[in-house]
This record gives structure tokens, C-alpha cells and sequence, in this order.
């Protein structure tokens, strides 16, 4: 569905940074003024949507550079904490333990919905499971079940693929999955679980282990991995992880990607997020592979404990 559309982008983030002379992911080849510089840290799901961003940013405002980086949602929000970045991009709410980190110095996390994501479950297109329950998914994360035979697969042992801890999706696939929503208080990640550094490495590894299993953003289904159906109960429906099913809210494991700034963005960091949140900005949110939000998600809210 996706196909090649990130590997596309690490291609014009490098272009973009090296007609720059820089090491960075970065947008834009002026001479800032003062003022005029934005910088992103944060989620690696949104990253490539943050750095095309960008790119389109820039065409119409070339004396403002930008700069995109990942590492995940804990790492963004750190940032901003930090006063590092003007930009933390979140692929989950802001938890409290970092709001109280934030009001300590001093700073007004300001929330915004730029987007909306599905994450989709993956294993190996040479594996006959095609669909699978939430309490399923909860068992065989938490390392309940450890053998595709209990599924109606091979006889061959489950290769378990998560996130690192600093991930939002991470955090969110533990909160909605293998904790049910808070059916399952305390469940966690198998301790044979395998805890990757970004999507891609785990996309990569599903499609290259039959055996494998994770989780990614919509954006990186690509033909050499199958997306799994998901259903609530094992009645159904069972609902593949598309952009229509997302933007219907039938795909049970579907989540709002953030951006927070320290109180009212102002100047170059204003003009950037009003331009995501544009017609041109919420066109390319569809480009990559999730899906625009809708008119009123969008809205500022000054985040005053988490949620």
C-alpha cells in the first residue's frame, strides 16, 4: 500500500541536507533570522511526515531553516523540557510524570492533534495468519503464547518484535493491547520480546523472518510484509489497517499523533504548525499514509495534567 514511500524520503532528506552542507536532517538553505529557526525532535513514526512537512514548508518560506529528527515521543517531549527543541512530536498523550518534569521548568506544554495513525500488527506474508483478536494479540505479547500452532500457523516458535521504551507506540500498543485498555492492569512485554530502535527495523525484520511479529505505523505496510485484521472479540468484524478504516474508527487499534510547544507558539514555530494543520499540510499528512484530522482535532489545548 505503501511501497518505497519512506525509502523515498531518506533519499530527499539526504539531498535536502547535504545541498545544505549539514549533518542534520534539515530544511531550508537561508540564512535564518533570528527567530526563524524550528526545531523537531521526537516520535519516529511521524518523523518522515515531520521532514515532509518541511520540505513543503520551506519552498514558501526560505529564510526559516527546520530541522527533523526522531527518537522517539519520550525523547521529543524531553527536548522540550529541555528547552532543545521547539517542536515535540508525540505519537501518544504526554504522560505525568513529564508534565510534572515541565511545570518544574516552568514550561506550558500546548497540545495540538496534527494527524491520525493505525498500528498495524505485521508478520511475514509467508505466514497463513491473516487475522487476530486484541486478547490474542494481548496473550502473545505478554509471551502467553509462544507458538504460531496456537494461532493455526506453522509449528514454529513466535519471534516477538516491540519498540524501545522510549517510543509513544510503544507505550500506546502496551496501554490499548496488551493491557486491553485497562482490562489487563500490570500486563507488559514478554521478556523474549526484542525491543527495536525505530519502525523500519522492525518492518525489516518481519520481512525477512517468517516467524516475526510487530508492530508499525500505517505508513510502513509495504508489499513484503501482511498487515493482520483485527477484531475486539472473536465474533468480529475483523478489520485490516487501512486510511479509510482509521478515518472511520473501525480499526480497534487507532490513536491521534501529537505536537506539543511550549505555550503559544509565536514566530517561525507558529507559521510552521499552522501550516500542518493547513489544507496543503493536511494533504500531505494523506500523501504518507495516515489520515488528516478532522476540523475541530486540530485545536490547541494547554495540557494541565495528563489525561
Amino acid at each position: 500500500m505503501q511501497r518505497c514511500l519512506m525509502a523515498r524520503w531518506r533519499v530527499t532528506t539526504f539531498l535536502a541536507t547535504a545541498a545544505c552542507g549539514l549533518l542534520l536532517p534539515t530544511f531550508g538553505c537561508g540564512r535564518p533570522r533570528p527567530g526563524e529557526q524550528v526545531v523537531i525532535k521526537g516520535s519516529d513514526t511521524m518523523v518522515g511526515l515531520g521532514q515532509r512537512w518541511a520540505e513543503a514548508f520551506v519552498k514558501s518560506h526560505q529564510h526559516i531553516l527546520v530541522s527533523v529528527t526522531g527518537g522517539g515521543s519520550g525523547t521529543g517531549i524531553a527536548a522540550l523540557v529541555e528547552g532543545t527543541c521547539d517542536i515535540a512530536q508525540a505519537s501518544r498523550e504526554i504522560k505525568k510524570d513529564e508534565l510534572e518534569k515541565a511545570v518544574a521548568a516552568g514550561r506550558r506544554c500546548v497540545e495540538r492533534v496534527v494527524a491520525w495513525d493505525g498500528v498495524a500488527v505485521i508478520v511475514n506474508p509467508a505466514n497463513p495468519v491473516s487475522k487476530v483478536t486484541l486478547e490474542q494479540l494481548s496473550d502473545l505479547f505478554q509471551g502467553k503464547i509462544t507458538n504460531w500452532r496456537e494461532l493455526g500457523g506453522p509449528d514454529a516458535p513466535v519471534v516477538l518484535l516491540a519498540r524501545e521504551t522510549s517510543s509513544g507506540t510503544h507505550a500506546f500498543f502496551k496501554k490499548r493491547v496488551l493491557q486491553l485498555g485497562g482490562k489487563r492492569k500490570g500486563a507488559d512485554y514478554a521478556a523474549a520480546a526484542i525491543l527495536s530502535t525505530s519502525s523500519q527495523t522492525i518492518h525489516d525484520e518481519v520481512a525477512s523472518n517468517p516467524n516475526a511479529i510487530g508492530y508499525v505505523g500505517l505508513a510502513y505496510i509495504e508489499e513484503d510484509v501482511k498487515a493482520l485484521a483485527v477484531a475486539e472479540t472473536p465474533d468480529g468484524p475483523f478489520v485490516p489497517p487501512t486510511v479509510e478504516t482509521v478515518m472511520n474508527r473501525t480499526y480497534p487499534i487507532s490513536r491521534p499523533l501529537y505536537v506539543y510547544a511550549d505555550g503559544e507558539p509565536e514566530g517561525a514555530t507558529k507559521e510552521f504548525l499552522d501550516f500542518a494543520l493547513s489544507p496543503l499540510g493536511q494533504s500531505l499528512v494523506t500523501d504518507m499514509g495516515f489520515v488528516p484530522v478532522p476540523k475541530y482535532a486540530g485545536r490547541r489545548a494547554e495540557v494541565s495534567r495528563a489525561k
